[in-house]
Parts: structure tokens; sequence; C-alpha cells
């Protein structure tokens, strides 16, 4: 007790208190950008987001001294269901290796595997205009089943198995093919809500149907949902829970000039998985008008 008055008598101290005041450390929230489809990164579209490339970077956001939260910005349509749950697995398992808090802010989009991403933080904040949600599960593909004969190619496939030619583009729609494709779906769909309502709780308001059917909604209509926490950007509420001097360390990614301008892939014979890649992602966003 005695020590407690000593130090406050020298705080008092004009000179001293000045000194000890500027020492003090201030509250500090590490920014975290999640932008991009979830998945892997071609030469023909932007870095996707994957754990392997974001792991370190994530580490990098907890390790901060005097950390206060760990900020989450996130502009996403989604993609990949198992990159969403590895990338949102290893940010819940820091926050309670560290016993830091972590806030989602829903930028354009989060939407899909994006909103999974922003379920991995204790409170999700949005935009009005933001667009969240869309908790479900869409497979989309092309058929050629005539194509080939107008080209006048023969393809020769072999396989072992009876269904390792399941779903071949190039063959016409079998309907056992759709109904395991459904069914892989169902599966997907019931671990993403899962993950949703072991998140969210309570603080979800609307009915299963409603919020489970892959449906999206500006963040205002997600607030009345419970999808979001409140609305807000990442330096107002960050202010308002840590107060006006708290300070801001964004985690960027490190890459080279060919990965910053390309992505990550060089490599010309990824050149038409890639082109098919990038033609996936653009529609993705066009989903949601953007």
């Amino acid at each position: 007790m005695a020590q407690k008055k000593q130090t406050s008598w020298v705080a008092n101290i004009p000179f001293i208190g000045a000194r000890l005041a500027k020492f003090k450390r201030k509250p500090r929230v590490a920014v975290l950008s999640l932008s991009g489809v979830i998945g892997e990164a071609g030469i023909m579209r932007r870095g996707g987001l994957n754990l392997a490339d974001l792991e370190e970077n994530i580490e990098r956001a907890f390790d901060i001294p005097s950390l206060k939260a760990v900020a989450l910005c996130i502009n996403s349509p989604g993609g990949s269901p198992v990159q969403s749950a590895l990338i949102a697995g290893r940010i819940r398992e820091l926050a309670k290796e560290k016993k830091v808090r972590v806030y989602g802010f829903c930028d354009d989009v989060a939407a899909s595997g994006g909103y999974w991403l922003a379920c991995a933080a204790d409170e999700i904040y949005a935009n009005g205009a933001s667009i969240v949600g869309s908790i479900g599960v869409i497979t989309a593909s092309f058929g050629f089943p005539d194509l080939m004969k107008r080209l006048g190619v023969e393809r020769r496939v072999y396989t072992a198995g009876e269904n390792k030619r399941r779903l071949d583009p190039f063959l016409p729609e079998d309907k056992k093919d759709v109904t395991h494709l459904k069914s892989l779906q169902k599966d997907l769909h019931a671990q993403f809500k899962a993950y949703v309502q072991e998140r969210r709780g309570k603080r979800l308001k609307g009915s299963d149907k409603v919020l489970f059917s892959g449906d999206f909604w500006s963040g205002t209509k997600g607030l009345e949902l419970g999808l979001v926490d409140g609305l807000g950007d990442v330096r107002s509420v960050m202010r308002r829970k840590f107060g006006d001097d708290v300070q801001f360390y964004p985690i960027e990614e490190k890459k080279g000039f060919l990965a910053k301008r390309l992505g990550m892939s060089v490599k010309p014979e990824h050149w038409a998985d890639d082109l098919v890649a990038a033609l996936e992602e653009r529609a993705l966003w066009n989903r949601y008008g953007l």
C-alpha cells in the first residue's frame, strides 16, 4: 500500500510525471487484412487467401507487445471451405493461447467463406452497405459433351474405380453424379452452419431457414439478423474500445516484386488452370455486384 502511495506521489512531480507518462505504452491493435478469394493464388488473378501464405502474418499479428486486440479486415466473396476453416482455426488457436480478443470488420463483402473468416472474431462489425452472409455451398462448372465431336477430337480416359469419372465435364450429366454432389454439399453446409452457430450462439436472431438459406444481406440487415454485432469501421470501433491513443499496427504480407504484380504462380504450365480460376473468381465477385 505504501509503495502505491509513493508511486502516485512521484508521478505528481511535474518533470518526473511527464517522463513516466511518456514511457507508458499505448494500447496496440494489430490490423490483419484478409482480402481476396479464399484458395490458391495464380498468375492471372489476385493473391488467394490460404493458410500456407497467411500463417506467418497471423502469428506476427499476435506477437506484438502490449497487444490489446487483433482486427481482421475482411473483403472476400468466399472460396475454399477447407482454407476458410484452416485460417479461422489458426486465428482462434492463437487468440486462446495469447488471451487476445479478435474483432472482425467487413469491408465490401464478407460472404460465404468470407463470413466464415469473420466468425473467427469475437465481435463482428460492418458498414451498413457491406454484404454479409451467404451461408451455403455452391458448385459451378461447365459441360462440354458435344464440343469434342464438333472439334473432331477423340478423348481417351482410362480409370480404375467405377466412379473415377464422376462429373466429367465432357460427358453428359449423370443424375447419380448430381445426387452424390448434393450429398457432399449437404455435409459441407452442415459444417458451415455448425461453425456459425458455435461462434455466434444466442446472438443469431433469425430462423435457421432464413440464416442458412445461402442468401446474403446488407450490413444493416445483418445487424438485425445477428450476423454482425454493430456498424462501424476499424478505427472508430477500436478507439471507442481502447481510447483515442490506440496505436494501429498493419500486418503486411511479405512478397517479391513478381508475386505482388502477378500472383504466386509464374509457371507457364499453370496458366490454363489460372485462367479458368480467374474467370471463376470474377464470377464470385460479380455475384455481389463488385
